[in-house]
């Protein structure tokens, strides 16, 4: 049997056969080159911590204990900074043996922090799916710096589909890269599985921009709108100021960009992961998927940087320019995408350099 990540073609499949349902039709866009988005139902549960459902149980089991408080998301619904919500999921699942998945924030969700994880019921991991699962969906949601609005079908999450292992090896990696370039690096570092990504702490344009560091206590975001807030209301613009290198301070949420740009070609995935899980002091890119055709000059993509989302643990941290601080895996897809990324109304984040997230003029 094939090993490989499932198309968008595919995954209307797994609608069409019943293997994939939801509470009401599908958005015209949901379905993206190797991903779908998931929709949050019709109510968000306060929980007091965050859990894991565990073999024995279902999550609903666990809410009846440990929810504080109902919230109706049908005609929106502030979600406040610091606070755990659970929310069933409109879409579920009924996946054939050979077919396992996994979740991920989308793009726009770890560029406002908001912190997400997907759990099933007997789940013992978060965001990940095992082969053959069959029930509802559940996402934990915990905005971390600013507060949000959001309702009934707001898409916070994405689902990855895989039939076997179609992870390259890194002796795959490193040919595929001679040929597609698949990193903007004359000495591309490949260990660990995958292709590292370094920071970007020169600074773009005159003024040297290199990022953006969250202000606290702003306004609400609602998350459906697009160009809706003005930057500096929510953000607080760094430079470069001489010096090649920045602190992050603990509890602070940074926006920072990738010194490579990015290539991912049309019959590949990718999901952006730690560098090095020793290195503990920061955490680096909530939203992990790069679907087929991101950066692909093709697709309108060349010069396609990785925006990274960046919060220091506990203790300042000095991140230098250049400093590794990620790797990319690849993986095979079954089939090529009938759309790859770039080509179609949901793609946001094509040709990108150092961005904030759709929801900020620009």
């Amino acid at each position: 049997m094939a090993a490989g990540i499932l198309s968008d073609r595919a995954i209307k499949a797994l609608f069409d056969a019943g293997k994939l349902a939801s509470g009401r039709p599908l958005d015209a866009d949901q379905i993206q080159p190797a991903s779908l988005d998931l929709r949050l139902g019709a109510r968000a549960y306060r929980v007091r911590a965050s859990f894991l459902p565990g073999p024995s149980a279902r999550v609903e089991d666990k809410l009846a204990r440990l929810s504080m408080h109902e919230i109706d998301l049908t005609a929106g619904a502030v979600l406040e900074t610091g606070c755990v919500y659970i929310v069933p999921l409109l879409e579920s699942l009924d996946l054939p043996q050979e077919i396992s998945a996994s979740a991920n924030p989308k793009s726009s969700t770890g560029r406002l922090d908001i912190f997400t994880r997907v759990m099933t019921d007997h789940g013992q991991e978060f965001d990940k799916i095992a082969p053959g699962y069959t029930g509802p969906l559940w996402l934990e949601v915990s905005p971390r710096t600013f507060p949000i609005v959001a309702r009934t079908g707001s898409r916070l999450s994405q689902i990855r589909f895989r039939q076997g292992h179609a992870v390259l090896d890194e002796d795959e990696l490193s040919a595929l890269h001679r040929t597609e370039t698949l990193v903007a690096s004359e000495t591309p570092n490949v260990s660990g599985g995958g292709i590292a990504l370094s920071i970007d702490l020169m600074g773009q344009g005159e003024d040297g921009l290199i990022g953006y560091r969250g202000k606290h206590h702003t306004a609400v975001i609602d998350v459906d709108k697009r160009g809706a807030q003005e930057v500096f209301d929510f953000w607080e613009p760094l430079y470069n100021r001489g010096s090649a290198d920045l602190i992050l301070d603990p509890d602070e949420f940074y926006i920072l960009v990738s010194r490579e740009s990015v290539h991912v070609p049309p019959l590949y995935a990718a999901e952006m992961t730690p560098f090095d899980p020793l290195v503990g002091e920061f955490r680096v890119h909530y939203a992990g998927f790069f679907d087929p055709g991101f950066g692909h000059s093709e697709a309108g993509g060349a010069g396609s940087r990785a925006v990274l989302e960046v919060r220091s643990h506990e203790v300042p941290f000095i991140l230098e320019h250049g400093q590794i601080v990620g790797r990319l895996i690849y993986e095979r897809m079954l089939e090529r995408p009938a759309a790859l990324y770039g080509t179609g109304a949901g793609s946001n984040y094509q040709a990108q350099g150092l961005k904030l997230s759709k929801h900020f003029r620009s």
